[in-house]
């Protein structure tokens, strides 16, 4: 009884002494595994982190590429310089949106060349094409009318090329979340106009050609700080679906602070009473846009301290759904399969979902159950699409009801927004509000930018509230034809700022949802060419309403009416009746498109939900 005792007692006085001795060796070495953690984190934060300086860098790009928006900021200067008509002037809005007739160049050219020299390129495109208009516009040198037009033309061309750079960026760095990428990057070429407004009122607010030179000088000055992020691009890596996540929380605060940066550009974009504050706003909209830097270094430095420090916190069951696991494992599938049609030399054409799931003759019997309706119902129901995500080749496309739909409800929308914009500087001439123009280009760039950031509104909102993108499609053209009506039976200034943030709020979601539309409907590895496809109505849409609107403003200049002063050669018109009849067809032409985009949404919506029900069930089994 009593060695076992003592034996137990020896133990106790061999742990306790053991304990005592072990306490200070811990207390020592405990700082060095917290300076160990500090260094593996900062190595891993420096990993990463290069895939977040090169969105920045694409975020930059394209915010400060958008520079067709402030062609309203100074047509009417190169009007009264050229001394050409209204339908003269439309021309050169129409070619400087030629240039996304020609964007297929700028992906033969990745096919030969680096993506910083297809950077450089399209940069360099746009400091001859702006800095020439810049010096024709100064009276520096003089240029006839069809080489203005080339050079607007040469102008149009960089702006697509820079936008295939950023697109190409964001697809090779975030595989898992292109969709949100792109989304957010795209949303900040919409704010462009009203950062070069800022830009132009710190710099001599009473001059409108300084456009032109900004226009010319930024995007150059923007890609040299660009370069190095693109040099030193990451590997590219399969991240865990932790990481995933982290990315995708990552996206959503960034997403927060381009809300906060379009109010500040909304608020203060059009301020130009003083030029010290002038100057103070333009670098507190340089801060937001440098802001987003620090923001993965706090998400990683927060995943540390959750790991390590107080991991009883937990973030499980959050509000919103970005990235699902089936969502990871399909991307994960898509990518397997790129990667054995690449190794065979064959062309890709597996669908989104799996032939297991469209096998169930669905789409063949909804059709024939139409056939036996009316007419509408026939339209509904011929040839719709039974998945979401099969690839259609040029030739299927042009063949396909639905791209024709998706055409209309673009070209009578997106495209009528862009050449309101461009006209947007005669718009308020005619109305007596030219000292407004800057303010209505802001308030037009600002809720672009809220309409882009709104596109990405159906992926944050797919865990509580599911509908189809072509629905939220269809809701986004409403705003249009609601504006052009105001803009018609009003010519107040209340009115045309109202109507302007309608049409911008519209266009800007239209333009960035277009990218994820087509590729749902049409195919992801397709999406390249049926995007540029896709695009062409704009030069068209840019050509037809302009000439349109331009053959309105002339006739009424001819006739008599209204007739303002005489600037240079060129003749304005004054009064409300300049544009009442063009928004009158405007507002038509929307509702065209709005009706097309109904259609589209459903015949499409039966493949939407098809696609939802195959996540949720194949979601269950996780």
């Amino acid at each position: 009884m009593i060695r076992p005792r003592k034996d137990s007692e020896s133990k106790r006085s061999s742990s306790s002494s053991s304990k005592s001795t072990d306490t200070e060796p811990e207390k020592k070495r405990r700082p060095v595994n917290i300076y160990r953690t500090l260094i593996h984190l900062f190595f891993l934060m420096a990993g990463q982190s290069r895939k977040w300086m090169i969105l920045v860098a694409t975020i930059w790009i394209q915010a400060f590429t958008g520079t067709n928006f402030d062609f309203s900021a100074y047509s009417s200067d190169l009007k009264s310089v050229l001394g050409v008509s209204q339908v003269q002037l439309n021309y050169l809005a129409t070619a400087s949106d030629l240039g996304k007739l020609f964007g297929w160049l700028s992906g033969l050219a990745l096919m030969y060349f680096p993506l910083w020299v297809v950077l450089f390129m399209a940069a360099f495109m746009g400091f001859f094409g702006y800095g020439l208009q810049w010096l024709v516009i100064s009276h520096v040198i003089s240029l006839p009318y069809i080489l203005v037009f080339f050079l607007c033309l040469l102008s149009g061309l960089s702006i697509t090329w820079f936008n295939t750079v950023c697109f190409v960026l964001c697809i090779q760095n975030f595989p898992a979340n292109r969709a949100l990428a792109l989304s957010l990057t795209v949303s900040f070429n919409g704010v462009s106009a009203a950062i070069y407004a800022l830009a132009g009122n710190a710099i001599n607010p009473s001059s409108h050609a300084l456009y032109l030179l900004l226009n010319a000088l930024i995007p150059l000055i923007t890609s040299l700080a660009a370069l190095i992020p693109i040099l030193r691009q990451p590997s590219l890596d399969p991240l865990p679906p932790e990481g995933v996540k982290r990315d995708s929380f990552i996206f959503l605060i960034l997403n927060i602070i381009a809300i906060l940066t379009g109010v500040y550009l909304l608020l203060f974009g059009a301020h130009s009473s003083d030029l010290t504050v002038s100057r103070l706003l333009f670098g507190g909209a340089l801060f937001l846009l440098m802001f987003p830097l620090c923001i993965p270094g706090i998400v990683y430095a927060r995943d540390w301290f959750k790991r390590t420090i107080h991991s009883s916190f937990r973030l499980d069951g959050s509000g919103f759904l970005l990235i699902d696991v089936d969502d990871l494992e399909l991307h994960k599938e898509l990518l397997m399969r790129e990667a054995e049609a690449s190794n065979n030399g064959k062309e890709l054409d597996q669908p989104l979902l799996s032939t297991d799931d469209i096998s169930m003759t669905y789409s063949i019997t909804r059709t024939k159950s139409f056939e036996k309706g009316g007419c509408c119902e026939t339209i509904i129901g011929k040839d719709q699409l039974a998945m979401l995500g099969e690839e259609h080749s040029a030739r299927l496309l042009v063949l396909r009801l639905d791209f024709w739909l998706y055409y209309i409800a673009y070209f009578c929308g997106g495209a009528i927004g862009l050449v309101y914009s461009n006209n947007l500087g005669q718009i308020a001439q005619s109305l007596g509000e030219s000292s407004r123009t800057t303010t209505l280009l802001t308030l037009y760039s600002s809720f672009s930018f809220f309409g882009r950031l709104l596109s990405a509104a159906p992926d944050y909102m797919r865990a509580k509230v599911y509908f189809a993108r072509t629905g939220w499609l269809t809701i986004a053209l409403l705003p249009t034809p609601v504006a052009f009506c105001l803009l018609a039976t009003s010519g107040n200034a209340v009115a045309l700022q109202a109507g302007t943030s309608l049409i911008g709020l519209s266009s800007g979601f239209i333009f960035a949802a277009a990218v994820s539309i087509t590729s749902e409907l049409f195919g992801p590895n397709s999406v390249g060419v049926n995007h540029n496809i896709l695009i062409t109505n704009i030069p068209i849409g840019s050509l037809v309403y302009g000439f349109l609107a331009a053959i309105v403003y002339d006739s009424n200049v001819s006739s008599g009416i209204g007739i303002g002063n005489v600037v240079s050669d060129s003749v304005v018109c004054m009064g409300r009746h300049c544009y009442f009849l063009t928004f009158v067809l405007w507002g038509c032409v929307s509702v065209v498109g709005l009706a097309a985009s109904v259609l589209l949404f459903l015949r499409t919506r039966h493949a939407y939900d098809c696609f939802e029900r195959k996540r949720l069930s194949s979601t269950q089994l996780y």
